[in-house]
């Protein structure tokens, strides 16, 4: 039989937030920071079929917003509907759609539906190519940031370097 051969060494760093990520608009605000400004100097390229990549791309994100059904009378939570969107956009309209929905509402026995903020979920991911020819994701969650797949510490460094200067990420 042959053996495995090892051809690449994958990293992840995970820095925990002391205070989670306050809402989706700060999440994506931070997100299209990353894309705009390219704090970690990543590089475009373009690949064999010719298509050109920006340095650092949205490789992949969803977001899960959460609403509560609340008996007005009792304030007991009756029910939760969990909603898993491939976009803010998405996020917000699903939200919004269930908040307005009475069947669901009447259905679930509840006189009031709530957004519950702080059970909400967010991730985005970012792709970056790295000067090196090496690519890695910088993950964002509302607790964490992770970076993953680079085999340079100095990708790590960088990240860090960059995180170490935003409030939001301390």
């Amino acid at each position: 039989m042959a053996d495995f051969t090892q051809t690449t060494v994958n990293k992840t760093a995970v820095r925990d937030l002391a205070v989670p990520i306050a809402d989706v608009t700060s999440l994506n605000t931070l997100v299209q920071s990353v894309i705009a400004d390219n704090p970690f100097g990543c590089i475009g390229y373009t690949t064999k079929a010719g298509q050109t990549i920006d340095g650092v791309i949205r490789n992949r994100e969803h977001y899960t917003g959460k609403v509560n059904f609340i008996d007005e009378q009792t304030g007991k939570r009756l029910g939760t509907v969990s909603l898993q969107s491939p976009t803010i956009a998405a996020f917000e309209a699903n939200a919004a759609e269930v908040l307005d929905n009475a069947a669901l509402a009447t259905a679930m026995g509840a006189t009031d539906a709530v957004r519950n903020g702080p059970g909400e979920t967010y991730y985005a991911q970012l792709k970056c190519h790295d000067p090196s020819g090496d690519d890695y994701y910088v993950t964002f969650t509302r607790r964490t940031v992770r970076i993953s797949s680079g085999e340079d510490d100095a990708i790590r460094t960088a990240v860090e370097t960059w995180a170490d200067a935003v409030p939001a990420l301390a």
